[in-house]
């Protein structure tokens, strides 16, 4: 062997060893005979100093645990892909070899690694899946007749087991179906012969071991666990194991363990009366044990497991009362649900744990009861009781704490927050079940906490805010009516608005309570419609030091995307504030150069939401024509004048850095007054509006940017999306600008730049049509040969992102002729002479026949067909003989 290579296994060497482990690694896998090496090497744990003799293939190992595991890897590739190649001594030979290491196991001084246990668990599972139906039917004896009861021997054997049933049941694998049928055979042959066996080793092993290996004994259970889910639930559900089991969850070392392997036992699919006396038993041994104190208990590892179970026996009786009313069985599913009632207490201990991961695992169970309260025609005292009960667990859970992390959020808080959306739906279910009662909870804790909002913490006012804006999806309407309809629910809702905008909480001096306050607003802007005295006040929120101008960029940039959404929202009320508000925001839509160093409050994207809520104000004013084009050129001659200086120091410019500073800057000009242009709709035009020349003075302005030899991609970005706009804003106006424009981007153009123009001519071609006839009859072949250029430029042959890129553009091109012949234009192809046509034509066969892209040849043979369509009658020279 490779003595280089082999010091590339371990996980400290450099990368060229590494790779050349790897290369190597490779090289042995193909070999017809490297295997058999390995596994000498592995039999008679012969690891010493590495050479290689090339005449005879000899082979000897240095001592390295890294170099045993490659060992086994070489061994699990011959059984996985080339196992059907060897001759039946030779697979006797992998068989004994294994054997023969699992032997030696038990004698060495110290034990194998882990990484090296459990690569060797590995190749026995393959093993097994390939000859335990064939040749090897007494595996598990084989097995169990060498490790007996030797600790290390154990070991192997538990690993083995976990690795047999990930082979056999990991739903993470995907199986083809022939692997699924042999794996339903294997189950069934091990049923059939060997599992009550089996299951007696494990019995025995966590007898002999329960006490003095804990190690081993977790392992077992864990096995245990793994294998109930598809053997018979008689050979474990029996006083013997259970007795044992409970026993272990009164061992701290063990209870962890053995609580997730009740879990599964009562997981377990059975009959519902069975499931339901399993599970009876079950909690009344728990309980008789004390485990039900939980507030004698501090160790949360241990809870969190016992939360897990709790819920799978809740869910379990559930299940089991759902089947029994569908089976007619009133008088056990009675039964099924006076035990899931008594079980309620426990739950809601767990659920208003102060630990969240307690709290999370019981959801399933609390979310699955009020289910079943739901299809009560009447509840009961107590049932209303445990409503309220679990109302105010959640309310009470949604707190953040004193530890949350609001400017430097991480794995935890992202945590809470997963965990907050797993209450909002204990919530919505609680409406589902009572919603009175959760509007008159809401209602109670949000009215005392904003009365005396000064003094209180701040997680327990952004909560009950919070709560109010969760009302909104819990108790649904259409429309976001929540002020008509139901006038008890409208008076709360209304009353609670009121208070939340007088009250001067959104002064609170915390970004979460601001941002919740702002969050609510908006999510109940019909409130303003009801009462819109209240919108000059919440109008200042949003434009002071507490909203666009708060200290925290988070709340800020939050900020800019809520007032957008607000504005539109309100529309015509908001007319009487339209001049206030655009003075109020002017200064946060200055551009900001580079070079002056000033740190703007918004970013470039916040800025994009400050400009359309402009663009809103402007358009949907009730001012006359004459004025909106006054308020827009207010608007946007700041941009452009600022547009006009950057281009010129941008040509000046000569270091890299500056000359993108200033491109970007650029680009921002032209998205802002691109994101204006957004407010405009059928009813309300441009031209309606009399803002045409304001944007015609702008496309005039942005266009000599695609004349710049400096940064061309991004500035013809930026350009290529305002014309988009303006194709639809400007309609025919846009028209004289199109040449132009089209011929500065064909220059100097790459595949990119070609990918993203020809979406533009698209848009023009489908939406003027004949009117712009001419103009692509010009630039047709000016545009085709561009493409041609790129998709012939060499090269290299693995380089998959030159190979994507000239992929798209193929299909770009071909869904450019589909457009051109969809919009009845056919002509333009027609007049580019018969040679250019022969051209074109063979490409889009070529693109139907020859090229493996499904998208292209659709694509292409639509074009065909159009083509047939409109030059079969008549035939066009040349047509036919292609």
């Amino acid at each position: 062997m490779d003595e280089q290579a082999l010091l590339g296994l371990n996980p400290n060497a450099d990368a060229d060893f590494r790779q050349r482990a790897l290369a190597y690694f490779e090289q042995l896998k193909i070999s017809q005979d490297a295997w058999q090496v390995c596994a000498e090497a592995l039999a008679q744990s012969i690891y010493r100093n590495v050479y290689h003799v090339a005449s005879s293939n000899t082979v000897f190992f240095s001592s390295d645990d890294h170099i045993k595991f490659f060992c086994f890897q070489v061994l699990e590739h011959q059984v996985k892909f080339k196992y059907s190649e060897l001759t039946e001594v030779q697979q006797q030979l992998i068989r004994e070899t294994l054997i023969t290491w699992l032997q030696a196991q038990m004698l060495n001084p110290q034990p194998e690694k882990t990484f090296i246990r459990n690569k060797a668990a590995q190749v026995f599972a393959l093993l097994f899946v390939t000859e335990y139906l064939t040749k090897w039917p007494k595996f598990f004896f084989d097995i169990l007749s060498v490790v007996d009861l030797n600790p290390r021997g154990v070991d192997m054997y538990l690993r083995i087991l976990m690795a047999v049933d990930a082979e056999l049941v990991d739903r993470d694998v995907v199986h083809t179906s022939e692997e699924a049928r042999r794996n339903t055979l294997l189950k069934d042959t091990m049923r059939e012969q060997c599992i009550p066996s089996l299951v007696e080793s494990w019995y025995q092993i966590l007898q002999n071991y329960q006490y003095n290996n804990s190690e081993l004994t977790c392992q077992c259970l864990e096995v245990v666990g793994a294998y109930v889910s598809w053997i018979d639930l008689s050979l474990i559900a029996n006083e013997r194991f259970i007795n044992m089991l409970l026993g272990h969850m009164s061992v701290e070392v063990l209870r962890e363990e053995a609580c997730d392997c009740l879990f599964e036992i009562v997981n377990k699919g059975m009959d519902p009366i069975d499931k339901t006396k399993l599970v009876e038993s079950l909690c009344q041994v728990l309980q008789s044990a004390g485990l039900f104190s939980i507030d004698q208990e501090d160790d949360v590892d241990f809870l969190a497991r016992f939360s897990k179970l709790v819920n799978g026996m809740g869910q379990a009786l559930i299940a089991s009362w759902t089947k029994l009313i569908k089976n007619g069985d009133m008088n056990s599913a009675q039964d099924t649900l006076q035990a899931i009632e008594a079980k309620v207490a426990l739950m809601l201990q767990l659920l208003i744990h102060e630990d969240d991961d307690i709290s999370s695992n019981i959801i399933g169970f609390c979310y699955d009861y009020l289910h079943i309260l739901k299809q009560l025609s009447a509840l009961s005292d107590q049932q209303k009781a445990n409503v309220e009960a679990i109302m105010l667990a959640v309310m009470k859970k949604l707190t953040y704490d004193e530890e949350y992390n609001f400017e430097n959020e991480g794995e935890d808080e992202a945590m809470f927050v997963e965990y907050r959306k797993q209450l909002k739906l204990l919530l919505d279910r609680l409406a589902q079940v009572s919603p009175e009662l959760l509007l008159a909870s809401v209602r109670r804790v949000f009215n005392t906490t904003l009365q005396n909002w000064q003094t209180t913490r701040f997680m327990e006012v952004e909560v009950a805010i919070r709560l109010l804006y969760m009302l909104a999806e819990a108790l649904p309407v259409s429309h976001g009516a929540h002020f008509s309809g139901d006038v008890t629910k409208a008076t709360a809702l209304q009353d609670m608005m009121r208070t939340l905008v007088t009250s001067g909480v959104s002064a609170y001096q915390h970004t979460s309570v601001t941002l919740e306050f702002f969050e609510t607003v908006v999510r109940y802007e019909k409130f303003f419609a009801v009462e819109p005295q209240h919108i000059p006040t919440v109008l200042m929120a949003f434009l002071d030091h507490r909203g666009l101008r708060h200290t925290s960029p988070k709340v800020r940039s939050r900020t800019a995307y809520l007032f957008s959404r607000f504005v539109k929202s309100l529309n015509k009320q908001m007319n009487p504030f339209i001049e206030d508000v655009l003075n109020r925001i002017q200064d946060l839509m200055e551009l900001s150069p580079p070079e002056n160093g000033y740190q703007a409050l918004l970013s470039n994207d916040d800025q994009l939401f400050i400009y359309e809520t402009a663009g809103v104000l402007i358009v949907n004013s009730e001012y006359s024509a004459e004025r909106k084009q006054v308020l827009m050129r207010n608007l946007l001659t700041p941009l452009m004048e600022k547009f006009k200086v950057l281009l010129e120091k941008l040509m000046m410019a000569q270091d890299d850095d500056r000359q993108m500073a200033l491109a970007d800057c650029l680009n921002h000009a032209v998205g802002f007054a691109s994101r204006t242009s957004k407010a405009f709709s059928n009813k309300q035009t441009v031209k309606q509006c009399g803002c045409s020349e304001v944007y015609l003075d702008c496309l005039q302005t942005f266009l000599p940017a695609l004349s710049c030899p400096l940064q061309k991609e991004v500035l013809r970005s930026g350009v290529r999306t305002f014309l988009h706009r303006m194709i639809i804003c400007l309609e025919e106006e846009v028209l004289p600008f199109i040449p132009s424009a089209s011929e500065h981007m064909l220059k100097d153009c790459e595949a990119k730049d070609l990918q993203e123009f020809i979406p533009l001519i698209n848009q023009i071609t489908a939406k003027f049509k004949i009117q712009v006839s001419p103009f692509l009859q010009q630039m047709f072949m000016p545009l085709l040969h561009a493409i041609f250029e790129v998709l012939l430029l060499p090269a290299e042959e693995n380089d998959q992102s030159a190979a994507l890129e000239k992929q798209m553009l193929r299909r770009s091109y071909f869904a450019f002729l589909q457009t051109v012949t969809g919009s009845g234009m056919s002509e333009v192809i027609a007049n580019q002479g018969a040679e250019n046509v022969e051209r074109v034509l063979f490409t889009v066969i070529q693109g139907a026949v020859d090229y493996p892209d499904p998208i292209a040849q659709k694509t292409c043979f639509i074009i065909l067909s159009k083509l047939v369509e409109l030059w079969g009658k008549n035939v066009f020279p040349g047509f036919l003989s292609i």
